[in-house]
């Protein structure tokens, strides 16, 4: 499989973070696969497998506890962009969903800040969409991308409710060992 570089930047706190330790399971039709352990030791997370869905601006993901007992399902609402290895250009990767990433290049998902968590009793909440607001005052976030951040959690809980999103979980699922 090729290789690039896979980049997770924050709004709040300001952090662009190269995952250089996630495994890459799959990418293939605006889909990326990886599997994870976390990046700094939490009291309770600690590893998972996840699922970019570009088309839908979501990263869907399983959080597991050290005796990889399910957590909950944790559903980012992101945007990528794709910076090429011999540009300073940041390309909307929607753009370029068919275009094949090279050796140097540099995918950079940004987390939009709202969440959905779904718990394995199928309990469902919605997070941090008070960071929206904060990103919007703080000029980290313009309106655009709000209403955007905002859409995609809107359609995403519509397809929950609907079952709709199982086909998503399904499809992470098959990944796992």
């Amino acid at each position: 499989m090729q290789q690039f570089d896979l980049y997770r930047r924050r709004l709040i706190p300001d952090e662009c973070i190269l995952l250089k330790d996630d495994r890459i399971l799959s990418f293939e039709g605006g889909r990326l696969v990886t599997s994870w352990d976390v990046l700094r030791p939490k009291k309770v997370l600690h590893h998972g497998i996840s699922c970019f869905f570009f088309d839908d601006g979501i990263k869907l993901s399983k959080f597991y506890d050290k005796n990889n007992d399910l957590i909950y399902w944790y559903t980012d609402i992101i945007d990528a962009q794709l910076k090429k290895k011999n540009s300073a250009d940041e390309i909307p990767f929607h753009d370029l969903v068919s275009t094949p990433l090279e050796e140097g290049d540099s995918l950079i998902v940004t987390d939009l800040l709202a969440d959905i968590l779904i718990y394995p009793d199928g309990f469902v909440k919605v997070v941090d969409l008070g960071e929206i607001s904060d990103a919007l005052t703080r000029d980290l976030l313009d309106t655009g991308r709000a209403a955007y951040a905002l859409r995609i959690t809107d359609t995403t809980l519509e397809d929950i409710y609907a079952g709709r999103f199982v086909e998503k979980q399904r499809f992470l699922e098959g990944f796992e060992k």
